[in-house]
């Protein structure tokens, strides 16, 4: 049984610690690394001031170069590991050396034009999984969704509407973040975050914890493993998680501004 110690007795000792109690890292379960990573994410929040609603933001907040970013979805709640909301999908830029994409950057693309409504789902695979969700939903056929990597103007001003109603979608969710300043490349310590979180958080494999609810668009997309790990994310919801991440994010989350 794992123990927890209350903070005001050992306030020397860091939260995993508190959460490992008498016994050891090597007996503790998803539930309890969930437990703590949610923990952990919270901290970075409270100390940015809350979430922020991604419709609200704008390029002149004060964003940190490179980061990974939490994505939470208005009626998901999270139910075996707290309260609150659960974090629907996990993310990233600029993984590939010499790219220069910046947090905001990466962020601005899933949230699509402010002045026009309209986005760029070719260019963000989140508005590509949350179009086709929605129109599986809605039993409405649009053939040249999710078709290559670039589209002429008139087959966009055809795919608008769509575009318009993703960004209203994605828009509602708020957003967290964990500033990591690291060089772009393979071995980025971003990504190691990225695809650890993904892990942790995906049911695609063994016990369901904070399943989505039965009205979470997810369900009706497409793609499989969305629906069945209950996130926006394709990439590493079947890969096992290293629960020494989470040492690595207790670490980050101690150095965020706050705001």
């Amino acid at each position: 049984m794992v123990a927890w110690v209350p903070s005001n007795e050992v306030s020397h000792l860091s939260t995993f610690q508190k959460y490992v109690g008498v016994g050891t890292a090597l007996g503790m379960n998803r539930l309890v690394h969930l437990q703590r990573f949610y923990e952990l994410v919270e901290e970075c929040t409270s100390r940015l001031g809350g979430p922020r609603r991604l419709s609200e933001c704008t390029g002149r907040l004060e964003w940190p170069r490179r980061g990974v970013y939490f994505f939470f979805e208005p009626g998901e709640a999270r139910g075996e590991t707290g309260t609150g909301s659960r974090i629907v999908r996990v993310g990233t830029h600029a993984l590939k050396a010499g790219s220069k994409t910046a947090l905001w950057n990466r962020l601005s693309q899933h949230r699509g034009s402010k002045s026009s409504g309209g986005g760029n789902h070719r260019g963000s695979i989140f508005r590509l999984l949350v179009g086709a969700a929605w129109l599986q939903k809605r039993s409405v056929d649009c053939a040249t969704w999710g078709v290559g990597s670039s589209a002429p103007p008139d087959l966009r001003e055809k795919e608008r509407s769509l575009e318009q109603r993703v960004s209203e979608l994605i828009g509602r969710m708020e957003i967290a973040w964990l500033a990591i300043d690291d060089e772009p490349g393979p071995n980025s310590l971003r990504g190691f975050i990225e695809r650890n979180s993904i892990a942790l958080l995906s049911n695609l494999e063994g016990t369901s914890l904070d399943p989505p609810s039965s009205q979470w668009l997810g369900h009706s997309c497409p793609r499989p493993l969305v629906a069945r790990s209950g996130l926006w994310n394709q990439n590493h919801v079947n890969e096992n998680y290293d629960p020494a991440f989470l040492d690595q994010f207790e670490s980050l989350a101690a150095k965020t501004n706050v705001q």
